[in-house]
């Protein structure tokens, strides 16, 4: 069995609506033995019959036509599959006549143990007719185009606005192909988009194409076609109609809408000012224009002091002082150009002046005429350039962010025949506007980044020095300017004893907080380093310091900030090193950094790893010291997680490829340390990085005497006059008077005050250092003696003859030394 086919119906006098609402069909339920169970109202109007009289009846007395049982049986066996049937029944009313009613079969449901079904249907109207002439009219006038080709393609027939829209008379259109009229219209393709309807029958619908045709040669139309079979009565192709419609104006605001969208990934990607002119240029070429000039004031380019030229900043000059920061052309190496990049430029199309840019809107000049007077008196050299190249028309719109003036960026067709019009200014402006916001934070950035680079490499030390202790390298490279200045620090202290201490360091966090925060610890390492604190004592007092700045920027009790990961708590690593050339042992504590790397002289190469502490800033925890003994000339190396990190975020082989650089012992020490940071670090990352190379000497047996002091003050003469011999025989006879005196006075003060065992040690260094060493913790203490005081002036007179002097604490006592320079 055939379902019937839906039908369209025609409007009736409740209106369109009505061709849709089903709420005045009639219904009826129908149990599956046939009889009716209900009956509506709409029923009872369409048939006559009223509920009383059908309700309980069979229905199929209700059906003008003879019964089928069969067909029937299929109904009901797709009704009872949840599909439904609908078809065209006739029906007899109540006064006899015959009624051709639509009906519809829901599928099957139950009330209560009766398997029913709902029928609803409607009286199929008369269909409304359409006269020849009514349909003629329509064809032709119609505000799509439309064509009937043959199977050949050629055309048969086609109404007005086809033939409006091609610009070529239906006389020569017709018995030819498209192809042969339109070549510039993508006719090909067309066709072949015909060629499949015709072997498919399948139509093609909505298709977009943009092309140029005779009507307007001058400028791209974008069209909408859709393609459909001709069929004939016995189901065989006979040609393709199609349907065209000029989408022009949404095709081009669509384009436009894209472009501006697009722009915002293209253009400001980086934080340079003059890669962000240039994206703008290349960004606009060839999708908006033909050649592209960025052209930006010189305070804008400065990355000294503000640089801005604010709205409000008075009277401009006549001409704006501007360079070339990008430009772009769809001609190769931009020969329209009057200026090349980087060349300073005072470009404003007359009559306009400097303040276009502080306060103009953008200029639209449709139509360029190199001979107007004021181009011919004022640009000579670019009225050139529009006669030799063709340049056209231009929009030139000014760059502001902020109420910052930054410059002008000029758009210009020559090879694109199409004038510039009011709609593409409202799409420059949008471009430059973008443009012109990120080359604003580009612009702050890069002052912001220069100055705090500035301030970072001032806080550095400028020339390091481990005296004859140890030769010194380093290498400090500077973050990726995207990812901010960081806090890495370094430094080499000369201390007592011809020893020397070496510190490196890691702020956390980025900018100039972490720049700041990193000066203020190097200084404070200094100062506790120069009070001759042992490394874990130091890094315990920079723990403190750091949790008081980190409770400075929060305002909150600074362990709380280091649990609540309060956003501006400070943190930082640290690694500080004593080296003791006399004893060749190396002193290390560490607050949460990397382990040192030691390069034996063999080429061995070891991380001795000191106990890591934790770092900075988060208090309440201890520090400890580790002993490395190093052999001379040994390569002992300080550096920061950055270098070992930067490659693939994996410490252990970073640290394992700086061993292997290191190793090599063909390069003096600058070399070796410049080469490893190149080496392991290619390319710039979001991280400083710090690398401080040392190779080590000792100070043998000739540069070290010492004496046991016996606690009797009659051994003093003795010990000065040993004092005075020695320091002849190192050559330093000018200073054997003040030697002595600082001998007697040192010696005398521990015999008197001390506690046992004394000794008296003389070095000979870059400075003549006399030690002299006890078990008392008692601090020394300047006095300043009265006139009549018998003592107190031992210490104040070792003020007055050492370069420096100063005491420092030991596990079995004290040190009180003085230094004095060497003739």
């Amino acid at each position: 069995m055939d379902a019937a086919r839906e039908r369209p119906e025609a409007p009736t006098s409740a209106g369109p609506s009505a061709l849709f609402d089903a709420s005045t069909d009639a219904a009826a339920v129908v149990s599956a033995r046939g009889v009716v169970l209900g009956w509506t109202r709409a029923a009872e109007e369409l048939v006559g019959h009223p509920a009383t009289e059908i309700v309980g009846a069979p229905a199929a007395a209700l059906v003008a036509m003879p019964s089928d049982p069969v067909r029937v049986a299929h109904v009901a066996e797709r009704c009872r599959a949840g599909m439904g049937w609908s078809g065209l029944i006739p029906v007899r009313h109540r006064d006899g006549r015959r009624i051709d009613v639509e009906l519809r079969v829901s599928a099957s449901f139950r009330i209560g143990a009766d398997e029913c079904f709902l029928i609803s249907g409607r009286e199929r109207r008369q269909q409304w007719t359409v006269g020849q002439s009514v349909l003629d009219g329509f064809l032709t006038r119609s505000p799509v185009g439309m064509a009937v080709m043959d199977t050949q393609l050629r055309y048969v027939w086609l109404n007005d606005t086809l033939e409006r829209f091609g610009g070529v008379p239906r006389e020569q259109r017709l018995g030819r192909r498209l192809s042969e009229l339109l070549p510039g219209l993508q006719a090909e393709t067309i066709e072949g988009l015909m060629r499949k309807v015709l072997d498919t029958g399948l139509p093609v619908t909505d298709y977009e194409y943009v092309g140029w045709s005779w009507a307007d040669p001058h400028r791209q139309h974008a069209y909408s076609t859709s393609f459909f079979p001709l069929v004939d009565p016995d189901n065989s192709i006979t040609g393709v109609c199609y349907m065209v419609s000029d989408v022009t104006e949404r095709w081009t605001a669509r384009q436009l809408l894209s472009l501006v969208s697009e722009a915002g990934t293209r253009i400001g990607t980086t934080l340079d000012v003059l890669w962000t002119a240039q994206e703008l240029a290349d960004f606009a070429v060839p999708r908006f224009a033909d050649f592209v000039v960025v052209d930006l004031l010189e305070p804008v380019l400065s990355t000294e002091g503000h640089g801005a030229w604010l709205t409000d900043a008075g009277p401009a000059p006549a001409k704006p002082v501007m360079r070339r920061a990008g430009m772009s052309s769809v001609r190769e190496g931009c020969p329209e150009a009057v200026a090349r990049v980087g060349e300073r430029v005072d470009f404003v199309p007359p009559p306009h002046g400097a303040h276009l840019l502080i306060d103009g809107g953008p200029i639209l000049i449709p139509v360029l005429d190199p001979s107007d007077e004021l181009w011919a008196t004022e640009q000579p050299a670019r009225a050139a350039s529009m006669r030799e190249f063709g340049l056209h028309s231009l929009i030139s719109v000014p760059m502001r962010a902020r109420d910052t003036a930054l410059g002008l960026t000029t758009f210009i067709r020559s090879l694109n025949p199409v004038s510039f019009q009011p709609d593409d200014v409202l799409v420059a402006q949008e471009l430059v506007a973008r443009a012109a916001l990120c080359v604003d934070n580009a612009r702050r950035y890069t002052r912001e980044h220069t100055a705090a680079v500035t301030l970072q490499r001032s806080l550095l030390p400028q020339a390091l020095s481990g005296g004859t202790a140890l030769e010194v390298a380093s290498s400090y490279l500077p973050a990726d300017p995207t990812g901010g200045v960081g806090g890495d620090w370094f430094d080499v202290i000369p201390l007592s004893g011809a020893r020397v201490g070496l510190v490196v360091g890691d702020v956390v966090g980025h900018g100039i907080t972490a720049a700041a925060t990193m000066g203020r610890l190097r200084t404070a390492v200094q100062t506790l380093a120069d009070m001759e604190m042992p490394p874990d004592e130091l890094l315990a007092h920079l723990d403190d310091l750091v949790l008081r700045l980190s409770e400075e920027q929060t305002g909150e009790e600074p362990t709380e900030a280091a649990h609540q990961g309060t956003a501006g708590f400070l943190g930082a690593t640290c690694l500080y090193a004593v080296y003791d050339p006399i004893t060749r042992r190396c002193t290390v504590a560490r607050a949460g950094h990397p382990p040192p790397v030691v390069v034996a002289p063999d080429g061995r190469v070891s991380f001795p790893e000191p106990p890591a502490g934790p770092p900075l800033g988060l208090g309440g925890m201890g520090f400890e010291t580790s002993e490395i003994e190093l052999a001379e000339n040994s390569l002992l190396g300080l550096y920061t997680d950055g270098l070992v990190a930067a490659a693939d975020h994996d410490m252990e082989r970073g640290m394992s490829r700086l061993g292997d650089l290191l190793s090599r012992r063909d390069f003096d020490l600058d070399t070796l340390c410049s080469s490893a940071v190149r080496r392991l670090v290619p390319v710039p990352q979001p991280d400083d990085i710090a690398l401080l190379l040392t190779r080590t000497h000792a100070l043998g047996a000739e540069h070290v005497v010492s004496w046991e002091v016996p606690v009797d003050p009659a051994a003093v003469a003795d010990l000065r006059a040993r004092a005075t011999r020695q320091v002849e025989a190192w050559g330093f006879g000018e200073l054997a008077m003040t030697t002595e005196l600082i001998v007697s006075e040192l010696v005398t003060n521990a015999i008197r005050y001390a506690e046992p065992p004394i000794r008296l040690r003389l070095i000979r260094d870059s400075r003549l250092t006399c030690e002299v060493a006890d078990a008392s913790s008692t601090a020394p203490r300047l006095r300043h003696a009265r006139s009549m005081d018998e003592g107190g002036r031992g210490l104040f007179l070792v003020a007055q003859l050492a370069h420096r002097w100063g005491a420092r604490y030991t596990a079995v006592g004290k040190i009180i030394w003085a230094e004095q320079e060497t003739p």
